[in-house]
């Protein structure tokens, strides 16, 4: 009898759902075409298939966490974030409960803070996304430390170990203090490594090449390396988008053209008003201001955030204001100096000052009210327009006219030698560059108009600092990136101290 019934209690208990931990983390077929879709941007599509999934598999909390990472930072909604901000916590707590044997375990934990991290600085949230970073980068390791050969751990932990590597020398110590170390080095050597994963590989790829671009110094053959990237996955349009934002960023901004224009535009994939955004700068750099101008106000009509709002009523007043006079051959696009004034009183008025160009759209704007500008400046911000987006032929046309001793203040002399040294050095003759970049570095740090110091300063000494680096002259390089550093309190700071501190844990 008794054996009868412990043989009825051992089949009930197999037939009950009874989940067993080998299938905490599995990479199903469904699973890896949701992620391929994410990766493309086709949200809905990948999201039909995460809902067949398992809720209970680690693999598909990390997949929905995801999508909503992506909703968010491309939508910019801040009642969209106000409605999920809670599902951190939850998901969190969903992935502890799974088998902490596991080496998915503490990665998908971490990748979860990370989405999060990312998301809230996108919201302003500051403090919050510093303790999801640093709490992701002890997931990782303490994960490295116990399965050292577990590839996907080194695609986040590579991109983190480059960060705290480019900290400013006076922040090291609360990197440091927080126990977060790496170097430069060591973290592309890990993003390296997880380009060899099979599911991770993309977008270790991608994130190699954006640090390229961001942090250090992008070279001709990381063009080449993007461009085969994107050619290989022409229905990506993430690879797409961050392919134009990284070649605009590098003075590229036809290439970037080419980027956008190609890219896939179904109703499958994901909204992204922010491609207006970069259009109207491209046209805006190219001088074609009735384009431009009609690419800002799309953005303004379909973006639902906060950010890179003051920077496109800016760069609507930008259009209004180097075109009055001008036949712009767009007859709904009438310039005058009225509308360009009226764009910039909304640059103080609206959006907020969390991206570095919303805060020298706000910059601009205010001494422009308050004291407006001298005619010099037209012109010096028609090649700086053109120069940046390697347009050189045309910026130095702009300049060719002028010398020195044209502009009246300190700043706009060390504006005009900038642009110059710049000009050059985008068209490759470097030993023209280099007095104009000195020139520009001494009017600076002579410069006494402002409680802010000028940051051509900081601008040119960073060039210098690649162009004697190029040169292998170290001693030099250190030199100007050092100073680089040495600027307080400029609006691009923390870009240029990223920069030239990465650049120094090279030499």
């Amino acid at each position: 009898m008794y054996t009868r019934f412990l043989s009825i209690l051992v089949l009930g208990f197999s037939l009950l759902p009874f989940r067993t931990h080998a299938q905490d983390f599995v990479w199903t077929p469904g699973l890896q075409r949701s992620y391929a879709d994410l990766q493309k941007l086709k949200l809905q599509a990948a999201r039909q298939v995460l809902v067949k999934e398992s809720s209970q598999n680690g693999i598909r909390i990390f997949l929905d966490d995801y999508a909503d990472m992506l909703a968010l930072v491309t939508s910019d909604d801040d009642r969209l974030f106000a409605n999920m901000s809670d599902r951190e916590d939850d998901r969190l707590e969903a992935i502890q409960a799974l088998d902490s044997k596991s080496p998915w375990q503490r990665v998908m934990q971490a990748e979860v803070r990370l989405h999060w991290a990312f998301v809230k600085l996108k919201f302003g949230k500051e403090l919050s996304a510093s303790w999801d970073v640093i709490r992701a980068y002890k997931l990782l390791t303490a994960n490295q430390k116990k399965f050292p050969d577990f590839l996907p751990t080194y695609k986040s932990l590579g991109t983190l170990h480059i960060m705290v590597g480019s900290v400013p020398d006076n922040y090291v110590w609360v990197a440091n203090l927080l126990g977060m170390r790496g170097n430069i080095k060591q973290g592309q050597q890990e993003l390296e490594r997880a380009q060899q994963d099979a599911n991770f590989g993309l977008e270790a790829n991608l994130i190699d090449l954006m640090v390229r671009a961001y942090v250090l110094k992008f070279s001709d053959a990381d063009g080449r390396d993007l461009h085969r990237l994107i050619a290989d996955n022409r229905d990506n349009l993430l690879l797409h988008f961050f392919g134009a934002t990284i070649e605009q960023k590098n003075g590229h901004s036809e290439q970037a053209l080419a980027y956008l224009t190609t890219r896939p535009t179904s109703p499958a994939y994901q909204s992204m008003p922010v491609i207006e955004n970069i259009l109207g700068d491209i046209y805006l750099q190219k001088g074609q201001y009735g384009t431009a101008s009609s690419h800002f106000e799309q953005f303004l009509n379909t973006y639902k955030g906060q950010n890179f709002v003051k920077d496109s009523y800016y760069k609507l007043f930008l259009c209004h204001w180097l075109a009055d006079g001008q036949n712009t051959r767009v007859p709904a696009f009438q310039p005058s100096d009225a509308k360009a004034r009226a764009f910039l009183q909304k640059v103080v008025t609206v959006g907020r000052t969390t991206v570095e160009s919303d805060k020298a759209a706000q910059k601009f704007a205010e001494a422009y009210l308050k004291q407006g500008v001298s005619p010099n400046q037209n012109v010096l911000m028609r090649a700086r327009l053109a120069s940046d987006g390697g347009f050189t032929d045309s910026a130095l046309a702009y300049l060719r006219p002028y010398n020195e001793a044209r502009f009246l203040s300190t700043a706009e002399k060390a504006e005009y030698n900038y642009r110059l040294g710049r000009i050059y050095q985008r068209r490759s003759d470097v030993d023209a560059a280099v007095p104009y970049f000195i020139r520009a570095l001494a009017l600076s740090e002579a410069y006494d108009g402002g409680k802010e110091p000028l940051s051509f300063g900081a601008t040119a000494a960073l060039q210098l600092g690649y162009i004697y680096q190029q040169k292998n002259d170290r001693s030099r390089a250190r030199s100007f990136f050092e100073k680089a550093l040495s600027f307080k309190h400029h609006e691009y700071k923390n870009s240029i101290d990223n920069k030239a501190r990465a650049a120094l844990s090279q030499l």
